[in-house]
């Protein structure tokens, strides 16, 4: 482009001729984004949350993105839109709906923590049964519920370009799941899904079933989100049955679940022989010292893919902890290992300590750091992990992103 584009000037011009006021905000970023040399170049990304600001702003509503809408429509090199924490309801989400069926340079679009509900789910998912450039969209939070996640799953048979869908805390319901599941045997494109937090009454574990089903099959997804499912020993065991024909998942996110050492011991024969796997999170599980030996096993003597284990608030107490350090020095591959929240006791922090002093942990790469009292060395909690910011990142920038993400860091996909 030979000429700079002003967003702001457009969008003053476009609030007068639809006679809409300024939404301050808005203003603010596009004057910011005007400033970019990115611009010009390689697109840029427009971060209008709501959220997580030093002052309150004025959040996004319906007729707000209506006018930011018809100003990005001529806006090719705004390649990414970030939308999250505002106050769109369904009227917003057809507004958002028709911007996804004109526009073809959008690859990322982030709705997370609005008011959109089953009706705005349908006519999205509807806008990209046609959209053929969005690669990331984010609904996390949106009570979209069973039926609205029934559309995404029509959707995903049919789009083509989708890499990454984020459904996350959206109220899904089983017949959603087992949907996005058998939709998932014959997708090709999507690489990462995250369902976390589903609304799930049976204690039969077939939604479990049906993605371990899934995963037998398909060879594209790289990243699968699986946390507060309520999933029990016996849904592991599904899992781990199917992980031994999968050769294309590399993170397996098995957080806030109901799994035992008798689970993890699944687990632990299966890193024995997978070479697929490179994160594995188990964070809020009760998986205890038993558990941990399993896992430390199969780490120290056979496995050379895994590269992050995170088994935060575990239950894990002296002994399983030491074993799981012993497992970072024999194994050179395993860089990434989160601890926090279990119980150490004075071997336990010295080992961590040995670990991290000798630089087979580096300190962006775990969430404890060492330090002594009176002589005796105790380890002081960092804020690093795996998706550590995925609801909000502070403003100042004292942690990285690449430490409170670490899976940014290992797996590409995660990244829009």
């Amino acid at each position: 482009m030979s000429v700079r584009p002003d967003l702001h000037l457009h969008y003053v011009q476009a609030c007068q001729k639809l006679g809409q006021p300024q939404n301050p905000f808005i203003a603010c970023v596009l004057q910011e984004a005007d400033k970019s040399d990115k611009i010009c170049t390689e697109g840029i990304t427009l971060k209008v949350a709501g959220n997580n600001h030093p002052v309150p702003v004025q959040r996004v509503t319906d007729d707000d993105l209506g006018v930011l809408a018809s100003v990005l429509s001529h806006a090719a090199f705004v390649t990414g839109l970030d939308l999250g924490w505002n106050v769109l309801t369904d009227a917003g989400a057809k507004t958002m709906a028709m911007f996804l069926q004109e526009n073809s340079s959008l690859r990322y679009l982030n709705l997370m923590f609005n008011d959109i509900g089953t009706n705005g789910a349908e006519l999205i998912a509807g806008a990209l049964h046609r959209n053929e450039s969005l690669v990331h969209i984010k609904m996390t939070g949106n009570k979209i519920g069973n039926q609205g996640g029934m559309f995404f799953a029509s959707m995903l048979q049919i789009n083509s370009t989708l890499e990454k869908l984020d459904l996350g805390d959206c109220d899904l319901g089983l017949k959603c799941l087992i949907a996005i599941a058998v939709a998932l045997t014959q997708n090709k494109s999507l690489k990462a899904i995250n369902l976390n937090r589903p609304l799930l009454y049976s204690q039969e574990e077939e939604t479990t079933v049906h993605l371990a089903q899934m995963l037998k099959n398909n060879s594209s997804l790289v990243e699968l989100h699986l946390s507060k499912h309520e999933m029990k020993n016996f849904g592991v065991e599904r899992l781990c049955e199917a992980l031994y024909e999968n050769s294309s998942l590399r993170y397996l996110d098995l957080s806030c679940n109901k799994i035992t050492c008798d689970g993890v011991k699944f687990l632990g024969e299966l890193l024995k022989h997978n070479q697929t796997l490179e994160i594995l999170n188990l964070n809020a599980n009760r998986i205890e010292d038993a558990g941990a030996m399993y896992l430390s096993e199969a780490l120290s003597l056979y496995n050379r893919t895994l590269q992050a284990l995170s088994v935060v608030s575990c239950n894990i107490s002296g002994k399983g902890l030491i074993a799981l350090s012993n497992s970072v020095k024999s194994n050179m591959v395993l860089s990434y290992m989160y601890i926090w929240g279990n119980k150490f006791d004075k071997a336990a922090c010295m080992s961590f300590s040995e670990v991290i002093r000798m630089g087979f942990l580096k300190p962006e790469c775990t969430d404890v750091s060492p330090y002594k009292v009176a002589g005796e060395v105790q380890l002081a909690e960092l804020s690093h992990g795996l998706q550590k910011h995925y609801y909000w990142a502070p403003r100042h920038r004292v942690v990285p992103d690449s430490a409170a993400n670490a899976s940014l860091e290992i797996v590409a996909v995660s990244e829009h």
